[in-house]
């Protein structure tokens, strides 16, 4: 990628420099697309609410771009739209849907691995896997996990800290 495209990849993250928006945002969209989307899946639970919720998230941000381009950690933004709109969602099912009534979204062919350390994770109580997601899998510092989950650099570090030795105490005991 060239200075003339007006974009520049930092981390992982892109920039905005007063570059032409559609090129911007096609550098910030192919930079960040997959881990917003597993960082959803992570938190969701879900694999077909997560693509659902980045490509929300993601239509925002292009709309919103002259904004959100700008920002320190645009692809944080996506991914707190993207939760967001996955929570208002939940919300509306559940007011349609008889208790008991959910469908079973069962685990694909994954390396057993790989499933213990989901299953692990989605025993997490939401806010401490909205964190290890942040911290972790999208590699964000503290200041900007507190700012995509609007709560303190504290409880950012007691939650993952938590979290962590949750995580250990539950793949100990499996293994």
């Amino acid at each position: 990628m060239t200075a003339s495209t007006g974009a520049a990849i930092n981390g992982g993250l892109a920039t905005r420099d007063n570059g032409p928006p559609a090129e911007d945002f096609e550098a910030f969209y192919r930079a960040n697309v997959d881990r917003v989307y597993r960082a959803l899946a992570v938190t969701l639970r879900r694999d077909d609410l997560a693509g659902e919720a980045v490509a929300e998230a993601m239509a925002r941000a292009y709309q919103r771009w002259s904004t959100v381009g700008n920002l320190e950690n645009p692809a944080g933004w996506v991914f707190r739209v993207g939760l967001n709109w996955a929570t208002s969602w939940w919300r509306k099912v559940r007011r349609e849907r008889p208790p008991g009534d959910q469908p079973d979204h069962g685990r694909r062919g994954a390396a057993e691995n790989v499933v213990m350390a989901r299953e692990a994770l989605d025993r997490l109580p939401r806010p401490q896997r909205a964190v290890v997601t942040c911290r972790i899998l999208l590699d964000m510092s503290t200041a900007e996990t507190a700012e995509a989950l609007r709560i303190s650099e504290g409880t950012v570090k007691s939650r993952l800290s938590r979290a962590l030795a949750d995580l250990r105490r539950d793949l100990n005991e499996e293994a």
